[in-house]
């Protein structure tokens, strides 16, 4: 008789799609409400600019801190701690009166945005590493849908609540609402999210119905570090954000200033991309999924395809003769579609070659790598711009950063191969040490 599959896992992927989608929504919003926090405030671009960057800068500080937490503890109800902290934070940024509050209480957010690693980990236990790309790929979609979501908010309903609730204005209504969504986040993860032992979806262990607990160590992180294929994965991840980093801050007002857009055209272009852009997460994921199957190398394939189609389709798309905005679109449409390969499958991969006490601490310091480079890469395209174009800024940063991950990935398929297999290895060694300890 065939077993019958639980529904319980997909619970819990809908119930972190949720979370994600909400704290996405909460967290990239305020790019869209920079006029009226700015009016309410008195803000200059100084000013601005450090708001946005205090979130960052205590984000990345805190990555090694939440990687080792979750690693150590009960993951689900650190999550449910990390949702409370967004809804708490964000509510007080939404009654706070003067400037240096508000930097303290927006910066406070910052705390929250490093807490996906300990969400990943526990996913990558309720399943194996056939599925996990595919699974991380849905993942990812509510990510720019969050974003698409938080503009129809700032943009459409903060002016219509300006004043209705509890007199506040509409910026700061919104953050009541996207705040108290947190807070329920937390009360559904925190009770209707399990635990899962770390390993329990590996393939070795498959059948058993207890497993033992594997304990974090340092030993197990230095370990992590010494795998060559984490050595390309770390550089990639610093080079992959400059391209997302200056789309995501220079993109639109390309558009409206070299590209002649106006605000419908821009949404008219961007929220289809976006959509795109959604949906090329589980793509690239379902892709490296079904080439995993057939050679290890797999996922690092389909990364290494995404990033340089990403280039070629970005670069035909920019050097489209201003009025041709259909073939734009479209060139843009397939940059969007190729673009996000990469981000299931490297976290596919980590979890491919690291052993599960470690996972959150590993993807962590990944992270922690990657917004270095994030941090970077808008100051890199302001002085190209300055000295040139908006054009020539993504065009010189993107192109350069993909040519060079599409080389950092071809280095990592030397090792890929001998990292997997020494995870492999070392969990089927553990899982007849389990089964040897049940039979004493």
């Amino acid at each position: 008789m065939k077993k019958r599959r639980s529904f319980y896992p997909v619970f819990v992927v809908i119930v972190f799609f949720l979370f994600i989608f909400l704290h996405q929504t909460d967290k990239l919003l305020i790019g869209s409400l920079q006029i009226p926090i700015s009016e309410s405030f008195g803000l200059n671009g100084k000013q601005w600019g450090l708001i946005n960057a205090g979130a960052l800068v205590i984000g990345t500080i805190l990555y090694p801190l939440w990687g080792y937490l979750y690693d150590r503890y009960a993951r689900a109800k650190l999550l449910a701690l990390a949702s409370f902290i967004w809804g708490a934070t964000t509510w007080m940024s939404s009654i706070v009166r003067t400037f240096p509050q508000f930097l303290v209480t927006r910066a406070s957010t910052g705390i929250d945005d490093s807490s996906y690693p300990g969400l990943y980990s526990l996913v990558a236990d309720y399943f194996g590493p056939k599925v996990r790309g595919k699974v991380y790929g849905v993942l990812q979609i509510p990510q720019p849908l969050g974003y698409l979501f938080g503009m129809i908010l700032a943009l459409m309903v903060a002016p219509l609540l300006n004043g209705k609730l509890f007199g506040l204005e509409g910026w700061r209504a919104i953050f009541i609402i996207t705040g108290a969504l947190g807070i329920l986040m937390a009360f559904l993860i925190f009770f209707g999210v399990k635990e899962m032992p770390r390993g329990k979806a590996e393939p070795e262990f498959e059948g058993m119905q207890e497993i033992g607990q594997f304990r974090f160590t340092w030993k197990g992180v230095g370990e992590v570090i010494k795998k060559k294929t984490m050595w390309f994965v770390f550089l990639q991840g610093f080079a992959g954000v400059f391209p997302w980093n200056v789309i995501t801050y220079f993109f639109v007002g390309y558009l409206l200033t070299e590209r002649g857009y106006d605000n419908n055209a821009v949404l008219f272009v961007m929220g289809p991309v976006i959509l795109i852009l959604a949906m090329g997460y589980f793509v690239g994921g379902y892709l490296g999924d079904l080439l995993f199957k057939f050679t290890r190398k797999g996922r690092i394939i389909v990364s290494s395809s995404g990033v340089i189609l990403g280039a070629i389709f970005l670069l035909l798309a920019l050097l489209t003769p201003v009025e041709d905005r259909t073939t734009f679109f479209i060139w843009m449409a397939l940059t969007a579609l190729f673009m996000p390969f990469s981000s299931p499958n490297v976290l596919s991969t980590i979890f491919d070659i690291t052993a599960p006490e470690v996972r959150s601490t590993a993807q962590s310091v990944e992270y922690f790598v990657e917004n270095s480079g994030a941090a970077l890469a808008p100051i890199l395209a302001g002085i190209v711009a300055d000295a040139s174009t908006t054009q020539n800024a993504i065009l010189t940063i993107c192109i350069s950063a993909w040519v060079l991950c599409f080389f950092l990935y071809l280095g990592a398929l030397f090792f890929i191969d001998g990292d997997i297999q020494a995870l492999r290895a070392q969990m089927a060694e553990r899982a007849e040490q389990e089964k040897a300890r049940q039979a004493a």
